[in-house]
């Protein structure tokens, strides 16, 4: 794990109260892979006194192909991250790293269907970039595991979809849905998805309806499905047990800690409440 007092080299808004940030690692951006996560903090202040946690949205490569910064894509939602809108390119943000573990092993199937809500996007353009051999993470050599990645991305509203371009720019297929019908099919993104016909393997991350609804969905297809969590978290290191996570076992059930132990999961080992 990495932690440096990182300058900010770009940051951007994508949508309503959705902006990208750039933060210049090298070390950071070597190492870590997709569905693994960053604690990102304001220096120099004790309010608010904890980081917060955001997942890799990508990593950017200087000249010579050699990762040199991490994108992190965040909504507007509370006191750090209200503040953090407010930081400028030259600036300085904490950050440390990478933490949790990367997205499950999906074989090598001919499609992969990620499922995201709200502001679950934000995992996945790594992920898409991986899936389709386009981009290595973590030092590994690019390798294609399937033919096509396709994105189903549910928003309240048109004006909270943030990314989309970027997907399609990294050859992924975006199908969407909203609560009001201003962006692609009105309604659930598991409504829209399950319009499309069985599909798999199922990846998904957003609020934990959505993913309930996804894993069943999963178990009536008989397909795997795995699941990033939302879950917030203190310390992002294992340390506090604030972010546990009930998961099938042998005996019954126990807690899982989403920071260590995921943020990624098999969903049909968890326990959906």
């Amino acid at each position: 794990m990495f932690h440096r007092t990182a300058r900010v080299l770009e940051h951007v808004p994508l949508a309503e109260r959705t902006f990208r940030v750039r933060v210049e690692c090298p070390e950071l951006a070597a190492a870590i892979r997709p569905g693994q996560f960053v604690m990102l903090r304001l220096p120099n202040t004790t309010d608010p006194l904890l980081g917060r946690p955001f997942a890799l949205y990508d990593t950017v490569l200087d000249a010579t192909g050699t990762p040199v910064a991490i994108d992190v894509v965040y909504l507007v939602v509370g006191k750090m991250t209200g503040r953090l809108k407010d930081v400028t390119a030259g600036e300085s943000l904490e950050v440390w790293g990478p933490l949790g573990k990367p997205f499950l092993d999906v074989g090598e199937p001919d499609s992969v269907a990620l499922v995201a809500g709200g502001i679950g996007q934000t995992p996945f353009l790594a992920f898409a970039r991986e899936l389709l051999g386009t981009r290595g993470f973590g030092g590994d050599a690019p390798r294609a595991r399937t033919k096509s990645v396709k994105l189903y991305y549910g928003v309240r509203s048109a004006s909270l979809a943030a990314g989309i371009d970027d997907f399609r720019a990294a050859g992924v297929n975006v199908h969407t849905a909203s609560d009001d019908g201003s962006i692609g099919t009105k309604g659930f993104v598991t409504q829209l998805l399950e319009s499309h016909g069985r599909t798999g393997p199922l990846v998904g991350c957003g609020p934990e309806p959505m993913l309930h609804a996804l894993s069943k969905l999963a178990a009536k297809w008989d397909v795997p499905c795995q699941v990033s969590l939302e879950t917030p978290m203190a310390c992002g290191v294992g340390i506090c047990f604030s972010c546990v996570t009930k998961v099938r076992t042998e005996g019954g059930w126990d807690y899982k800690r989403v920071c260590v132990d995921g943020p990624c999961f098999d969903a049909a080992q968890l326990v959906w409440e």
